[in-house]
């Protein structure tokens, strides 16, 4: 009989203790989820430079398609 008033206070510190791992989970997989957004943003700042790159390259290999078959 002296054991069921600590059975309340059991199931409280368990809930407490379980809720508590939720809670940290939350926190890392939020944590997790901000730095690959973070980099999937700073990686969207480089794809107009890119973008560019490739526009600008294809222009000088047309300007030097063009420059050999003129040149023929």
């Amino acid at each position: 009989m002296k054991l069921l008033p600590l059975r309340p206070v059991f199931l409280l510190l368990l809930t407490t203790l379980l809720g508590g791992c939720g809670v940290s989970e939350t926190a890392t997989v939020a944590a997790t989820v901000g730095a690959a957004k973070a980099k999937e943003a700073e990686q969207a700042k480089n794809v107009p430079a890119q973008v560019q790159g490739k526009l600008d390259d294809a222009a000088k290999l047309a300007e030097q398609k063009r420059e050999t078959a003129e040149s023929r």
